[in-house]
């Protein structure tokens, strides 16, 4: 039991929601760590939300009754999400991430912890109000945008192998055609990764044609789970609508075209704002 002036609690009480996204916590866990009557507790309460509400941190959502209390719904404002995906966009068109063969160097960017936990608030505000058992992407660029989205959301992130390996155990595997290069490859699962009929959130990092995703979405079939929805953190312009594998995702950004000879990239807005 911790005596704190209100001041103090107040700012710890605000650390400790923070840290805890989607834990319900009781009002007795507070009074208890602070010695404080569950009046006092609530009051507190009603401040950290108002503020949150006000800066765009997200939703403190109060539960009644004796399995009640509280529980904190990261939430990115208009304003707060315009602003960070103006500044991907910004950063994804610097002309010296094109490499030969007219690709876009992201391997710097998913390596920002900062950068991915913004990204993945923007996932769990997009979903927050969907059901959804976890997160799911395939190794290895889409894993830590697939993290931050977990830590947001509160749930456990199931990695997709494109190899098996002996110690993931009996797994499914299957088999894939890329929607970009109408190449053939494998994915696999392992049998204890994923409870069969789990609703799945697919995360990654980069989408063409979708094919990889599609993948996803064919291997979720074999354990009876389904799709509660896809995000991507950039998806190609280039790929006509007819073409694409895929039609409900959330994006962040979208490459409309790279002039390796020009060195320019062309970066807009995904449809974030639309399909959310």
């Amino acid at each position: 039991m911790k005596k704190l002036k209100r001041s103090a609690r107040l700012v710890e009480m605000t650390q400790y929601l923070l840290s805890r996204p989607h834990h319900l916590i009781p009002l007795t866990t507070f009074a208890s760590r602070y010695g404080a009557a569950k009046s006092s507790i609530s009051e507190d309460l009603a401040i950290i939300k108002e503020v949150f509400e006000d800066e765009g941190t997200g939703e403190l959502q109060t539960l009644a009754g004796a399995a009640g209390g509280v529980k904190y719904i990261p939430k990115v404002g208009q304003a707060q999400a315009t602003q960070f995906i103006d500044e991907l966009c910004e950063k994804l068109s610097q002309p010296d991430r094109i490499l030969p063969g007219g690709y876009l160097y992201m391997s710097d960017l998913l390596g920002q912890p900062a950068l991915m936990n913004e990204a993945g608030k923007m996932f769990a505000t997009a979903f927050a109000e969907t059901e959804i058992d976890c997160i799911m992407t395939v190794e290895t660029k889409g894993i830590p945008l697939a993290y931050a989205t977990g830590a947001e959301l509160n749930l456990p992130v199931v990695l997709v192998r494109r190899d098996h390996k002996v110690t993931e155990g009996s797994a499914v595997s299957i088999n894939y055609v890329s929607g970009s290069h109408k190449s053939l490859h494998t994915m696999t699962l392992s049998r204890r990764a994923l409870k069969e009929k789990s609703r799945v959130l697919i995360v990654d990092d980069f989408m063409k044609a979708g094919g990889t995703i599609q993948g996803m979405v064919d291997l979720l079939s074999e354990f009876n789970a389904e799709v509660a929805g896809v995000g991507v953190l950039v998806e190609s312009g280039e790929v006509d609508s007819g073409e694409r594998l895929l039609q409900d995702y959330i994006s962040l950004a979208t490459l409309r075209a790279v002039d390796a000879k020009g060195k320019e990239i062309s970066v807009e807005p995904g449809n974030y704002f639309t399909q959310k």
